[in-house]
């Protein structure tokens, strides 16, 4: 069972202060919001909750039938489509 992570609640901006951890602060990602941090080793971890989710913008049986974008993003549309190889 997947537990969504509560940003904010459970997994604060002052807990990870508390510890001493440099984080990115909670970041909007429109589709989700996450935290980034670094793991003592260096690797980069990304804590992120599962809403307001993929569906926000799109119905659920449309998911994947073209390229959604969060709207920072669509200004940049033909050159990230332009990067993209058809799988």
């Amino acid at each position: 069972m997947n537990d969504p992570i509560k940003i904010g609640t459970d997994i604060p901006n002052e807990t990870l202060d508390a510890h001493g951890i440099s984080h990115s602060g909670l970041i909007d990602r429109y589709y989700f919001q996450s935290i980034y941090f670094r793991e003592p080793s260096g690797i980069l971890v990304e804590l992120a909750t599962d809403e307001p989710g993929f569906a926000t913008d799109e119905s659920i049986e449309a998911l994947g039938d073209r390229l959604a974008l969060p709207p920072f993003l669509e200004a940049g549309r033909a050159e990230i489509e332009a990067k993209l190889k058809p799988i």
